[in-house]
């Protein structure tokens, strides 16, 4: 989670700042930001990979993990370490390419790599035997082969990127992240979020409740995503638009959006509610149907507020508000989750735990209004 995000971090605002430079016309400055971003990312690569070369049980036990989980776990955390600059260097190359014009192909990449992984997990971990390392395995060729894809676009004549000859630079690294923490966020925010409400569920019912909230996280997992696809689409056309007027239409286009997607939605959970729960309840446990039946209905009203939020940090960082965009994702993804699950679940009890997302994501809403209604005024 935390390699992705730190991948995810450069990517998004390296590429960000790149299409900025471009719109305001000072494209040798542009220029810069891809090749200061492969190298940082390589650089940062290196301890994960030094790690899983000599200490990866080491990590395993930090992390929790008995006897039983760090003999299991070394071959995957191995491999996975290992091939920490590519996951890293994937989020780089398919942002640039969205950002350089070809989002299409950086979608197929995506794609590709995504149902390679899910394809070659099976194919590796049973047909051929491979086990857990297998899995590893699967996962860590997926990025490669998603930038293999990718690499067509610096191939053809309507490709703008540049890879300059320099030295990192811990200045263009430091400008990229600032516009780009809302994709590090982004990563780390579902993590945060698995850790706190497993400890809570399993506090308030066991691991039964613990059982029902994967079957939520799961379908959670589909739902943001489609939110993040919207936002990633949206934001080389507002960095292109940077300084105009255009860029606040794509924002009231980008969240209109995000509306109709949590309606079509939440109409899907609500009227499939049980069918939903039933594909994970193999072994039709009456109480973790009734707990997930539950929290599907409660959680998903938070799309409602979670997909204009996601737009809007997105729409923050695209027009060089790294501030504000910071202040929204770290609200979204960090604060006003943990503590509206804190104080929910104990009021509330499980009811509380299950409406702690959409009140977390109705007070960064307000929040984000807030910060985006400040600035028109202040344009006044």
């Amino acid at each position: 989670n935390f390699i992705f995000a730190i991948g995810s971090m450069i990517g998004l605002g390296a590429a960000t700042r790149y299409a900025i430079l471009r719109a305001q016309g000072e494209e040798r400055a542009a220029q810069r930001y891809f090749s200061n971003a492969v190298f940082c990312a390589c650089l940062l690569a290196v301890p994960f990979v030094l790690v899983g070369i000599f200490c990866p049980g080491t990590l395993l036990r930090l992390m929790g993990g008995d006897a039983g989980i760090v003999a299991l776990g070394i071959p995957y955390a191995r491999i996975f370490l290992l091939f920490t600059p590519f996951f890293m260097c994937n989020y780089i190359v398919s942002a640039f390419v969205r950002n350089d014009g070809a989002p299409s192909l950086a979608m197929v990449a995506t794609l590709s790599g995504s149902l390679f992984n899910v394809v070659f997990d099976y194919i590796f971990m049973f047909p051929m035997g491979l086990g857990l390392a297998g899995a590893a395995l699967a996962t860590a060729v997926s990025p490669m082969l998603s930038i293999a894809i990718c690499s067509r676009h610096f191939f053809q004549k309507d490709n703008t990127v540049q890879f300059v000859r320099q030295l990192p630079s811990a200045k263009l690294l430091g400008q990229s992240c600032q516009l780009g923490i809302s994709g590090f966020v982004g990563e780390m925010s579902s993590g945060v979020t698995t850790t706190v409400f497993n400890f809570l569920l399993l506090g308030l019912a066991g691991n039964v409740a613990v059982a029902a909230y994967g079957v939520v996280a799961n379908f959670a997992l589909v739902a943001t995503a489609i939110f993040n696809g919207v936002a990633q689409g949206a934001q080389p056309l507002v960095s292109r638009c940077y300084g105009r007027a255009g860029a606040r239409k794509l924002l009231i286009l980008g969240s209109c959006t995000a509306l109709a997607l949590a309606a079509a939605l939440y109409a899907v959970v609500f009227g499939m509610t049980d069918t939903l729960v039933g594909w994970f309840n193999s072994e039709n446990s009456v109480q973790m149907a009734r707990f997930a039946h539950n929290g599907m209905r409660l959680y998903f009203v938070g799309y409602f507020f979670a997909g204009f939020n996601i737009v809007a940090a997105g729409y923050l960082s695209a027009t060089n508000r790294p501030l504000e965009a910071s202040v929204t994702s770290i609200c979204r993804g960090m604060v006003a989750i943990v503590t509206c699950s804190l104080v929910l679940s104990a009021v509330f009890g499980m009811p509380g735990v299950w409406a702690a997302f959409p009140a977390s994501e109705l007070l960064t809403a307000l929040l984000t209004l807030f910060l985006l209604l400040r600035k028109k005024k202040q344009t006044a």
